[in-house]
């Protein structure tokens, strides 16, 4: 009995076991969507493949010397790209058991969160909640009732509440890019823009729109995941 102990921990210690949440144990609409985009990581072009595999080896950089994983993402007004892919990223992390991370948000200045893109994430599964009113208001998001909620509000990407060094920072859209050359404390820069939903507003395609921008983002940063402990 322990020999056989000795190989199993042995074998632990060459191939550890992630972590991971059980997938049971995320909301089932959630679970389905993640089911949906995991099965479309082929439609992924190689150029976009190319950009994640930046964020897998910073996470695994980061795991190699056992340190904390913050990542923030960055859009100008930290109103819809950035939060949809900071709670992406909080989600993946728990479905493919990257332990240590937290995802942050932020923008060039601060708005709002926008009730658009809340309403797109709660159409993919997750559950979220304002806590506070006005016009900058506080949700709490979650994606399983045995996981902490994700805290949601618009904020400068140096708000107190943000990391100040040794993080990666992921510009969302391209006009941040652009206009935040400089990133203070990041340890890494990655550039991942997506498309503006905002473009659609108040037009006939606006719910299809934001939904396609929460299903892109969404495989993307599952992806990226997906290959941190493969």
């Amino acid at each position: 009995m322990g020999y056989l102990t000795a190989i199993q921990n042995l074998i632990l210690t060459l191939y550890p076991m992630p972590p991971q949440l059980p997938k049971a144990e995320f909301y089932k609409p959630l679970e389905n969507t993640i089911n949906t985009l995991i099965n479309q990581f082929d439609t992924i072009p190689d150029d976009r493949k190319v950009i994640l595999k930046q964020l897998t080896d910073f996470i695994k950089g980061k795991q190699k010397s056992n340190q904390k994983i913050e990542l923030i993402f960055i859009c100008t007004h930290n109103s819809r790209r950035s939060h949809i892919s900071q709670l992406w990223a909080q989600t993946a992390a728990a479905y493919y058991g990257v332990g240590n991370l937290v995802s942050y948000s932020g923008g060039t200045e601060a708005t709002a969160f926008n009730p658009r893109a809340v309403k797109a994430m709660k159409d993919a599964g997750f559950k979220i909640n304002a806590t506070t009113t006005g016009d900058n208001p506080v949700y709490e998001v979650q994606f399983s009732d045995v996981a902490n909620e994700v805290i949601a509000y618009s904020k400068k990407y140096d708000a107190a509440t943000n990391p100040k060094k040794g993080f990666a920072a992921i510009m969302t859209c391209s006009h941040a890019d652009e206009n935040c050359p400089v990133v203070f404390g990041m340890e890494k820069r990655i550039s991942l823009p997506y498309n503006d939903p905002k473009d659609f507003d108040g037009t006939p395609q606006e719910a299809a729109k934001y939904s396609e921008r929460v299903m892109e983002i969404g495989k993307e940063i599952l992806f990226a995941f997906s290959q941190v402990n493969g």
